[in-house]
Formats: C-alpha cells, sequence, structure tokens
C-alpha cells in the first residue's frame, strides 16, 4: 500500500474531477511531459492540450507522437461461443476474420442505430477484445449476455493502449523491438514484449498516419513504458501529443458522439462496406438495417469547405446549415487545416443537398457563411500513408 504524505495528497489535489474518473497507467508521465489539459474519454482522464494543437498537428505528420488513449477500454469477450456472440454485436461479417487480425466495426442495436465504432481484436480463436470509442459497450455486451444463451465471459481487462503515430513510427519500433516489427501488417497485431512488459501490439491508430497501438497489459508499468518509447524516439523527433482534431477531420475519421450517435445508422454514413444484412449469421439490428437498405435514408454524412477566416478552433456546439432560408442540416466537427489552407467540416445533410458542389450556409451573427459539399476524405483519401509501411 502507498503511504500517503502531505506532498501527494496534494499531488492528487491538481486534476480535479473527483474519484470517478478514472486514470491511466500513463496519467503522471503525460503531466510531467507537459499535458496542461485533460478530457473525459470512458470515465478516464485522457490528455486534449500539450500545447498549440497546430503544431501537435505538424509533429504528428512530420514525425510523430506518443498518446495516452487508454481511455480506449477494451472489452474482453472469452469463450467456447465467443466468436458468435461478437458477431451478435456488429454487422459486419466478421466470418473470416484470422487470429491475429483488427477489424473496424460498428455496434448497433435493434434500430440500426450506432452504438461504438470500436476496433475489434481477435487475440485467439475464442479470445476478442473490443476497442472502445466512448460509449458504455461493456454494459450493453453484458445485458446481451444475460439472455443470449451464450457461453461467454465479459469483463474489462487490465488493458491500456498508447498510440504511437507519425512517419517515423515505425523506426521508433524498429528501435524498440528490431527489424521484424516491420513484418506487421496494416490491422493485424502481435503479442510481444519489451523488457519484461507485457504487450499487444497492432499496426492500427486514429489518425490516418503509419502508426501503431501497443496496448499494455500491466497497469503498474505504464510510467515506464512511456519513458521507454520516449527515449527510443528521441533520436526520429517523437513528441508527446494528443489524437489530433485537424488529422482525423482530414482524413474523415468520426468522433462519436459527435459525427455519429445512437440515432444515426451505417447507411447515413456511407459505411455500406461495414454492413451485411444478407449474412446467414444473427446480429443486432439486422431486420431494421435491412429495411433502411430498402427504403434509403433522408440524410447523408458529407465533407465541407467552409469559407471564411480560419477557424481558431474545432466547434463545440452543432451548428445549423441552411439552404434557401431552411435548415437541411447540421455541421458535426469543423476545423481549419493549416496543410489544406481552408476550413474542413463532417456535416450530416438531408440527401437532396447533399450532392457534392452543394452550396449551403451557415447563419452567424455577421452574416451567413458560406460551405460548399466536397468529396471526403480531404486527404490521402485512399490511406496510402497508413497502409504503407
Amino acid at each position: 500500500m502507498t503511504n500517503l504524505t502531505s506532498a501527494n495528497i496534494e499531488k492528487e489535489d491538481d486534476f480535479g474531477f473527483g474519484t470517478q474518473i478514472r486514470k491511466s497507467p500513463y496519467f503522471d508521465a503525460t503531466v510531467r511531459w507537459g499535458a496542461k489539459g485533460f478530457s473525459v474519454y470512458n470515465h478516464m482522464y485522457i490528455p486534449r492540450d500539450f500545447g498549440d494543437p497546430e503544431q501537435n498537428f505538424w509533429n504528428l505528420v512530420n514525425e510523430a507522437i506518443l498518446c495516452d488513449v487508454a481511455g480506449e477500454r477494451q472489452v474482453e469477450i472469452t469463450g467456447p461461443d465467443a466468436a458468435k456472440f461478437v458477431q451478435c454485436l456488429t454487422p459486419r461479417d466478421l466470418s473470416e476474420m484470422a487470429v491475429g487480425q483488427c477489424k473496424y466495426i460498428l455496434i448497433t442495436n435493434a434500430d440500426g442505430g450506432i452504438l461504438n465504432d470500436p476496433i475489434l481484436l481477435r487475440l485467439a480463436e475464442n479470445h476478442f477484445w473490443i476497442s472502445l470509442a466512448d460509449s458504455d459497450i461493456l454494459l450493453w455486451a453484458q445485458g446481451i449476455a444475460v439472455h443470449a444463451g451464450m457461453d461467454v465471459s465479459i469483463g474489462e481487462p487490465d488493458v491500456s493502449p498508447l498510440q504511437l503515430q507519425g512517419p517515423n513510427s515505425g523506426e521508433v519500433m524498429k528501435k524498440l523491438f528490431g527489424e521484424g516489427i516491420m513484418d506487421l501488417r496494416y490491422y493485424w497485431l502481435r503479442e510481444i514484449e519489451l523488457d519484461g512488459i507485457p504487450l499487444i501490439v497492432s499496426r492500427t491508430g486514429w489518425s490516418s498516419e503509419l502508426g501503431y497501438e501497443l496496448y499494455l497489459r500491466d497497469g503498474t508499468r505504464g510510467d515506464e513504458l512511456w519513458e521507454k518509447i520516449m527515449a527510443a524516439g528521441a533520436p526520429f523527433g517523437l513528441k508527446p501529443g494528443h489524437t489530433s482534431t485537424i488529422r482525423r477531420i482530414e482524413g474523415g475519421m468520426l468522433s462519436y458522439h459527435a459525427d455519429a450517435d445512437i440515432n444515426t445508422n451505417p447507411y447515413e454514413l456511407g459505411m455500406d462496406r461495414l454492413v451485411n444484412p444478407d449474412m446467414e449469421a444473427e446480429f443486432i439490428g439486422k431486420a431494421a438495417l435491412q429495411r433502411i437498405r430498402k427504403n434509403g435514408v433522408s440524410r447523408k454524412q458529407v465533407g465541407l469547405r467552409i469559407d471564411m477566416a480560419p477557424l481558431k478552433r474545432p466547434n463545440t456546439r452543432f451548428w445549423p446549415l441552411s439552404k434557401d432560408g431552411e435548415t437541411v442540416g447540421k455541421v458535426t466537427s469543423a476545423v481549419y487545416s493549416p496543410r489544406l489552407e481552408q476550413n474542413i467540416a463532417l456535416a450530416m445533410v438531408a440527401t437532396e443537398h447533399a450532392a457534392i458542389g452543394t452550396e449551403l450556409q451557415i447563419p452567424t451573427a455577421s452574416g451567413p457563411v458560406k460551405a460548399v459539399v466536397v468529396e471526403k476524405p480531404f486527404f490521402d483519401p485512399k490511406k496510402k500513408i497508413a497502409i504503407s509501411a
């Protein structure tokens, strides 16, 4: 047991959401390395400020950053019926998913609404992790299991991921693990140790850049792991950082609760490839998604170019979109991209106004601002950067 002193009691008071918000194994390291602000993600602190967000973006796209994303909690599913149960949760066909593979999936409810858009990892034949976006899928999965009649165990393991992202991330990984790590393919994983620290490493990440996620399997060694990675990365310009809003919007990547929620279905997002309503396997939302596919959708997600002075920060509320004085949608995520030298955004609009080139307006106190529907993703649409080793 840790001996409390007045000094470390005062330290405990430095950040004060309360004990209901958990600190990650990397929390102290991120503060030591300059984290100045935090948000909450899956009931955990997550660093959101290491200084200038534009500099964080350039660090990511030019060199590499290390991000504490332990808030991506894992739902662990094991047991003889694990594969069948996981398939029950998602409309994506998992019948050919191999051990050691990762897949981006959607988790849907009975109405076809999206509850989460996690990464699924298959560690063994009957062993899965669901690496979560920000919503309580542990409770959903445990609730489904009560009446599913399947032999599964569901819980949250001692697993805390880091993201090492950027063009130099491969060099850092070679320094840590040797040349053999370069054989790890995009969206595959490997069980590995670093000086006795147990890890799962995957070629995934929330940046659309070359990147890796390191899933720590022993929370007592978080500080040690952080320092080892930062030391290995020093010759390659590695900086501490946070997930980049600029880069993820450039890449058209979703932020759950912003760009999608329980009232959004996959077809509205153009994610038909993640839905197979005709597969033999049953999954939650199957009938609803068959019906939506047949009837079509009344709104779609689009990319926008917003013609105004550079935004100083991402939007903190949904902005209405209008056409001829009528509200036809909303801006869900907007930011200024210094690389593209324009304001870019993801938005949800009525289908009849979703065509490329459509001009819409955002009402502001100083008058309407023009927003033009454009192709998304805004940069590297085929993800050649992330896929290339």
